[in-house]
């Protein structure tokens, strides 16, 4: 699928022979009244108040995102013509143009179109430019245009069988051409990242184990020539690593400590680390999980996922900073092997671990991520977990959690969700909360109990971050959908990105 920019002003006639142009569809946005702008008015005005009169009859819809598809119409060189209804030009915010551009590509994708010219690009959208909007344009698209089949032997019948389009060409405002083609490029690498996410997600964990994700790893760099480590069992034994490796021991895959280096300034500018959540399987281990809806604990690696797609979003953008990947990876499996409620652990940084519930493992992998990520005397460090069923109590599938006892960190990752469309939501991470996780028998326990769980698994891992700028993105209720639509999202990619682009800056 190719992107690209024309700049046009409908004011100019040598401008407005863009509607004469040869293309299978156009997609004009008009707002909710009799005034038309832009392309909407020129359009108009070739076609005889054509527009204005389907606005006024209501045949368009009144509903923000209503669409309206037309025929050969006389005048244009496209034989298709999108009309969307964009509301009221006050209330054209982020979300609603997202949602609108959304509707917009539904109507042309149910047609065999192979070239699109997309003019909602042109629509001052409150408190973004135009990159902005064709950078969402992109992602909208390629959202609804991704299909998982990597293990089905043919499409359902019921299923679209991939998208028809080639070719489009986003049009904007005289002046917004260098940004928008820049907006462009990281809509396509963002989208990137995001397919891969989705993609590693939705495999089954009998396909995406450890060595499978290590092996993506492994294919990222030598792609993208990036620095890649893979440790072994026994060089992680070697490191002493006794958290992770409590989890690992139950299940005959073997662990993977996965290390991947973006360093276009060298040793000479402090990182920023991600560290991702890698268990490919989740049966909760000895404290096993009820048998409802288990086949999605296939999941529980998509923290692993979105920092791999994060990884081959930047690397594609060439963006000018130093970052580093840490993937600690195994399955969590009931076994004679497998850690015991009661078993107590001891965890890279030296600190004890009283295990009272295998089902909360996740932590006990980050932790001696954590305290690893310390030797490469990071500017900031990000965890991005599946990590409780609370925080989607508490959230939902709207907002990933964040946990971070640094303001200016915490209010960056914000900025950048709300920019993003991303979006996360500020929980406490107080010392108060830390006394829940005391323990008789060791430095602390892995649980606190049912009160503000979400909370004290967050307070659990700030016991490891005493070095550095620390936030933790608890994406349990962001990561993926259940039900009919059941798959990946590729969150947080999209809001990791902006960080890593504003940070950058």
């Amino acid at each position: 699928m190719d992107f690209s920019t024309e700049a046009c002003d409908w004011n100019k006639a040598a401008d407005s022979t863009l509607l004469d142009a040869k293309s299978d569809c156009i997609v004009v946005g008009v707002f909710d009244a009799q005034t038309l702008f832009g392309a909407a008015k020129r359009l108009d005005s070739i076609t005889n108040g054509l527009v204005r009169r389907l606005v006024k009859s209501g045949d368009l819809g009144r509903k923000t995102g209503a669409t309206l598809m037309l025929h050969e119409v006389d005048g244009v060189g496209a034989s298709r013509v999108l009309l969307v209804g964009l509301g009221k030009p006050d209330a054209l915010d982020p979300k609603t143009f997202t949602n609108v551009a959304r509707a917009a590509w539904h109507a042309v994708l149910a047609t065999r179109t192979t070239s699109v010219m997309w003019m909602l690009t042109q629509v001052t959208v409150n408190d973004r430019n135009s990159g902005w909007s064709a950078r969402m344009s992109v992602l909208t698209l390629r959202e609804l245009v991704y299909q998982y089949t990597r293990t089905k032997s043919s499409p359902a019948a019921d299923e679209p069988h991939g998208s028809a389009i080639k070719r489009v060409i986003v049009v904007v405002n005289p002046g917004d051409k260098k940004v928008a083609r820049i907006a462009l490029k990281e809509g396509i690498a963002i989208s990137n990242g995001i397919d891969l996410t989705r993609e590693l997600g939705n495999l089954p964990s009998n396909i995406c184990t450890p060595t499978y994700l290590a092996d993506v790893a492994k294919q990222l760099a030598k792609d993208w020539n990036l620095m890649v480590e893979v440790l072994n069992r026994q060089q992680i034994e070697a490191l002493r690593m006794g958290a992770f490796l409590s989890v690992a021991k139950g299940s005959p895959q073997l662990p993977q400590f996965i290390i991947l280096q973006y360093q276009p300034f060298g040793e000479k500018q402090a990182p920023v680390v991600l560290i991702g959540k890698g268990i490919t399987f989740d049966s909760g281990g000895i404290s096993i999980k009820p048998g409802e809806n288990m086949d999605e604990m296939k999941y529980d690696m998509c923290g692993a996922g979105s920092v791999l797609g994060t990884f081959r979003t930047i690397a594609e953008m060439g963006l000018k900073l130093n970052i580093i990947g840490l993937i600690p990876t195994c399955e969590n499996m009931p076994s004679g092997y497998a850690n015991k409620p009661g078993d107590i652990v001891t965890s890279l940084s030296g600190q004890t671990i009283e295990i009272l519930n295998t089902d909360a493992e996740g932590r006990l992998i980050l932790c001696d991520a954590l305290t690893y990520a310390e030797r490469f005397k990071p500017a900031a460090v990000i965890d991005i977990a599946t990590l409780t069923g609370a925080c989607v109590i508490a959230l939902g599938s709207h907002n990933s959690g964040l946990f971070s006892k640094d303001d200016a960190l915490a209010d960056r990752l914000l900025a950048a969700g709300r920019y993003a469309l991303d979006p996360a939501w500020r929980l406490p991470i107080d010392d108060e909360y830390c006394g829940q996780l005391k323990s008789n028998f060791a430095d602390m326990a892995n649980i606190g109990g049912r009160p503000a769980s979400s909370v004290t698994a967050a307070c659990f891992l700030s016991h490891f971050t005493k070095t550095y700028p620390w936030a933790h993105l608890d994406i349990a209720g962001t990561a993926w959908k259940s039900g009919s639509k059941k798959g990946a999202t590729g969150r947080p990619v999209s809001l990791l990105t902006q960080f890593l682009i504003d940070w950058a800056k």
